[in-house]
């Protein structure tokens, strides 16, 4: 039907009909099968193409609205200028400007650590597998543009690099950060898919504790390793009060009452304060006041002067590794097995077992919930049996440190 486009006319539209303005050659509103109506322009370009191009739905834009875009495009096909195909560069256009510098898996990770990563215990962790694995392989390269085939290079190269568990846990946080910008961003489709990872996780969980003679090697080793100066008291931590890595790195001064040392249930595994008593061998381990500090708290455990936490794991262990090396090599024993710190608290568990204490409270030093009724109705501190469990660990650590000279471990000698 001719007739001047009006709202009027296009209310009486019934599905399936189609309006043709008479004031302005190509522009039509027609009805859709559903009953929506659509505004659009019909013209042929310069080389004789007929081209449809959509101004919008009613409702959406009015006819006066539409019938102006659509004299707009007229004016353009009368300079010889084909909208359709403009709008299509344009498109394009718009597409690679996406696949350019604010679209990189560099820039992606930077807005992934800042906006959600940054606020969990494990950012440390993640920057590090981010800034030593994935960034330096895949950094450069569009989001939009990364293979499923490149994330396994990376990956083969971890695991060449550090091991298969290290390349699962770099997946894990790369699977993480993709899956936290599809969430954002509705043209990226994660390349990640089930079937890369390369253990099982009953593979995983590791189960490697330290023998006596290992400890003794490391306690040796940390006398003469070339690391910062609070490392030898940071890692021997570790094993005398069983914490995990960050927990005694991020040791704080205003955290110490007396002899007790309350791990902040922000930075704790459980979102609970942990309360662990602090033994004459931890205490030891804590020192005093950095020389020349002015504030009021200091972290214990620091290269700045306590104004900041240790944070160098990676070179300080590898440095470790390197000197407990040499004092079994110029003994002519074997190798030391690789081994993390996070070991170190696994041993402390197995430690106290040796010591006989009880598994509840061996288990409430580890910070572990105690499941059942107990974990709603119990809330008892249990700040004695937790301080004799760490003495019991301490004098077992002494033991094993300078052992009987028949090198027997008689653990009621140690008591």
């Amino acid at each position: 039907m001719q007739v001047k486009i009006v709202k009027t006319k296009v209310d009486r539209l019934q599905p399936g009909e189609i309006l043709y303005d008479t004031e302005i050659k190509g522009f039509v509103a027609r009805s859709l099968p559903s009953g929506k109506i659509t505004y659009g322009y019909r013209y042929r370009n310069a080389a004789g193409q007929s081209k449809w191009l959509g101004l919008g739905l009613h409702g959406s834009i009015t006819a006066d609205e539409a019938r102006t875009l659509a004299k707009k495009r007229a004016g353009e096909v009368a300079d010889l200028r084909d909208p359709v195909t403009e709008q299509e560069q344009a498109r394009s256009e718009a597409k690679k400007e996406k696949l350019s510098g604010t679209n990189t898996v560099n820039a992606i990770l930077d807005a992934f650590v800042k906006r959600h990563a940054s606020n969990l215990r494990s950012a440390d962790q993640i920057e590090h597998a981010f800034d030593t694995y994935v960034r330096p392989a895949l950094g450069a390269k569009s989001i939009y543009e990364v293979k499923r085939s490149q994330i396994v290079t990376m990956l083969d190269h971890v695991e060449d690099e550090a091991g298969p568990v290290m390349a699962d846990r770099v997946l894990a946080h790369v699977r993480k950060a993709f899956n936290w910008q599809a969430a954002r961003d509705d043209e990226f489709k994660s390349p990640i898919v089930r079937g890369m990872a390369r253990t099982k996780p009953k593979e995983r969980a590791r189960k490697r504790t330290l023998t006596d003679e290992e400890i003794r090697d490391v306690w040796k080793a940390l006398e003469s390793a070339d690391v910062p100066a609070c490392y030898p008291r940071y890692v021997k931590s570790l094993l005398v009060l069983a914490t995990r890595r960050n927990e005694s790195s991020e040791m704080n001064s205003a955290e110490i009452d007396g002899d007790l040392w309350t791990i902040p249930g922000e930075r704790y595994k459980t979102k609970l304060d942990h309360v662990v008593p602090l033994t004459d061998q931890a205490k030891a381990l804590i020192g005093a006041k950095p020389e020349g500090f002015k504030g009021n708290s200091w972290f214990v455990f620091s290269t700045t002067e306590g104004k900041r936490p240790f944070s160098g794991f990676s070179k300080a262990k590898k440095d470790l590794d390197i000197a407990v090396a040499k004092i079994r090599k110029a003994e002519k024993r074997e190798a030391m097995p690789r081994w993390t710190l996070h070991d170190l608290r696994r041993t402390a568990r197995s430690l106290m077992s040796r010591a006989k204490v009880p598994a509840d409270h061996a288990e409430r030093v580890l910070g572990h919930v105690i499941g059942g009724v107990r974990e709603t109705y119990d809330r008892y501190e249990y700040l004695d049996e937790k301080r004799d469990a760490l003495e019991k660990l301490a004098g077992l650590i002494e033991l094993i440190l300078k052992p009987p000279a028949d090198n027997v471990v008689q653990f009621e000698a140690a008591k």
